[in-house]
């Protein structure tokens, strides 16, 4: 019997003991704001169009071994807004729209898989190509009923608790009281220190007890909103991959050797892009997925501590690739060299720049070379004369203006979006969010719990399982 008893309390030991080796002690979450399945679909069948073939060239992260599909509808309305989506994706919570950190009937705070993972002792960053504000990431740390409170929003980052902070900048830091310190003095006597750039992250990083790591002033300076499109990025410029870097370098210093660490990281552009029905968003997700290929190589190092998810929020544009045939010509996005937001900003400069001697041999130079229009890219007469008209119009003062949710677009670029879409042979339902599913795939500990059709508030619960916070 005494020796039953010993026996039965060695193999409870053990099997308490293979629990916690079956834990994930790093937690990686990406969110693709705006990525649904066609917004994956479309990077990878670009990336074999480009090689020449017909079919697909697997990217990193739709290639892991376990998938699911996820509902998206937040708690008043069967299409979500970025808001409701990430505190569902954060919290495990419906809100509605335009809320943050909020439950379903707004009475109350929800806590995120951020907290969940401080408490329980690991260290937690929050990262974004967006501002650190912004809908997604402040899902992860603020408690708003509405996501237009940015300094609010910024005010509740630094009292967060959290160690690690990246994105473009904050939007609003200014301080509404007459004379008052701005967030980011605040934020430097709660004890964070403040890099720009990925240069200076490195410099400071040793000596740093909590970071935000934003772009540079210079980047700032001529848009603090966002990184740049992967598409328009200049030498120097930040990108999602040295965030990710910097965030797992600073994440892995401080963190208790027992306790590992949580990372968000969103793709924010993807979701900008769509809403613009911009074909810019193919480079702006494969550039999320470079960043998804630093947490794999964290991953081969740990393979049987690590959890890495990637999910969306949402869908943006009902993008439906096909329109007329049964082709599809996505090599034809290759040619595309600028977003048509930065477009739009050549276009103005040269107008500017030309006065009385701006001409159309000036603006079909432009976009032969940075879109191939009528050399790489062949377009018919009743879309060049399109391309024509918006060109005349706005020579003429007569030239109307797109308004989409982050950009606001000129006649003449959004005729040179619409004819890359035709040419492609993709259309766009909408400028704003749909109701399609999005992916969620998984790999490492804890990942086989992804599977079917879930929905999103599911998601950050079974990672909070894998992990033992919740």
């Amino acid at each position: 019997m005494r020796n039953r008893l010993i026996m039965m309390g060695w193999l409870l030991m053990l099997s308490v003991v293979m629990q916690a080796q079956q834990q994930a002690k790093y937690v990686f979450y990406f969110i693709g704001d705006g990525m649904g399945v066609n917004q994956v679909n479309a990077a990878e069948t670009y990336q074999a169009a480009m090689d020449g073939r017909i079919g697909i060239e697997p990217l990193c992260f739709p290639s892991f071994p376990y998938f699911a599909l996820v509902n998206t509808q937040s708690a008043n309305s069967g299409i979500t807004d970025s808001a409701a989506g990430g505190t569902a994706l954060a919290t495990g919570s419906k809100t509605h729209n335009g809320a943050l950190g909020m439950n379903a009937d707004m009475s109350d705070r929800v806590s995120s898989i951020a907290d969940w993972a401080r408490e329980a002792g690991a260290a937690v960053g929050i990262t974004t190509s967006v501002t650190i504000d912004h809908a997604t990431p402040a899902a992860f740390y603020a408690h708003v009923k509405d996501r237009k409170m940015g300094y609010d929003i910024g005010l509740q980052m630094i009292n967060s608790g959290n160690d690690f902070f990246a994105g473009s900048a904050l939007s609003k830091p200014k301080n509404p009281s007459a004379g008052g310190a701005d967030l980011y003095e605040q934020a430097q006597k709660k004890g964070y220190t403040l890099a720009y750039g990925y240069d200076e992250y490195a410099k400071k990083a040793d000596k740093a007890q909590k970071m935000i790591l934003m772009q540079s002033k210079a980047a700032n300076k001529r848009d603090h909103y966002s990184l740049p499109y992967a598409i328009d990025r200049q030498q120097g410029d930040m990108t999602l991959t040295e965030i990710t870097t910097a965030a797992i370098d600073f994440l892995m210093k401080k963190q208790d050797t027992k306790n590992g660490f949580f990372l968000m990281v969103e793709g924010g552009k993807i979701d900008w892009a769509c809403h613009a029905n911009d074909m810019a968003f193919i480079p702006e997700l494969i550039d999320m997925d470079n960043a998804v290929r630093v947490a794999m190589e964290f991953y081969r190092q740990h393979p049987d501590e690590t959890l890495i998810v990637v999910t969306a929020d949402h869908e943006t544009g009902g993008l439906s690739l096909g329109r007329k045939k049964y082709e599809l010509h996505l090599d034809v996005v290759g040619n595309q060299k600028m977003s048509i937001e930065q477009l739009g900003k050549r276009l103005r400069e040269m107008r500017e720049k030309a006065g009385d001697r701006y001409e159309w041999t000036m603006v079909e130079t432009l976009l032969k070379e940075n879109f191939g229009l009528w050399t790489k890219v062949k377009i018919n007469d009743e879309q060049t004369a399109r391309i024509k008209k918006a060109f005349d119009n706005i020579k003429e003062g007569k030239g109307k203006t797109t308004k989409t949710l982050y950009q606001q677009d000129d006649e003449l670029a959004n005729a040179v979006k619409t004819v890359m879409a035709e040419c492609a042979n993709v259309a766009w339902g909408t400028p704003d969010h749909s109701n399609g599913y999005v992916p969620c795939f998984a790999i490492g500990q804890g990942a086989e719990t992804f599977h079917g059709r879930i929905d999103n508030t599911e998601i950050c619960k079974r990672m909070a399982k894998a992990a033992g916070w919740r």
